[in-house]
């Protein structure tokens, strides 16, 4: 019983919310990292745009932790936070839809994110990505019976509206 003020203080504190959730996002990029170059599992297209989500959504965190903004500054700060969470939530949803898919429907094998980025104008670069590839198919990693996208979804969600309803709650006291 005794956590439960100091609990209650961390996490109703605006400024101290925004600093775990970019430790949170900073924790997530260095377990991805350490999944690429140590276990070495590499990305696939649909996990990297997942990465530039959680990169930006940890940017989001620290730029409201930083600017520490008062009444409307903070909703601002949550409504992007939501907004970036929501991206990165589509992005695993749409992983998470790929790896579900049955073999004989999962998409083809395509060319590396560095040859489709150099030579596709990017309206078409976009839609490869998004179509994912039979790399984005296939489950190598999973935890507690859950895959890496399965969790990020979870996190982006946590994120999210964690995010959103402290930064908006906190702005209007």
């Amino acid at each position: 019983m005794v956590m439960m003020p100091f609990l209650s203080s961390l996490l109703y504190n605006r400024r101290r919310t925004n600093l775990l959730g970019f430790l949170a996002c900073t924790g997530l990029m260095a377990y991805a990292l350490y999944a690429q170059f140590y276990l070495h599992l590499m990305p696939c297209l649909l996990c990297i745009f997942q990465r530039i989500a959680v990169i930006a959504l940890g940017l989001v965190f620290l730029a409201a932790f930083a600017h520490d903004s008062k009444h409307w500054g903070g909703k601002v700060y949550g409504v992007l936070q939501f907004l970036v969470a929501a991206g990165g939530s589509a992005v695993a949803l749409r992983h998470i839809y790929v790896q579900h898919l049955p073999e004989d429907l999962a998409p083809p094998c395509g060319p590396g994110f560095g040859y489709l980025f150099a030579h596709l104008p990017l309206s078409k670069f976009l839609v490869q990505v998004f179509t994912g590839s039979a790399d984005c198919s296939i489950v190598t990693w999973t935890f507690l019976g859950m895959t890496m996208p399965e969790w990020l979804l979870a996190w982006f969600l946590v994120l999210g509206i964690g995010g959103l309803v402290m930064n908006w709650k906190q702005s209007a006291e």
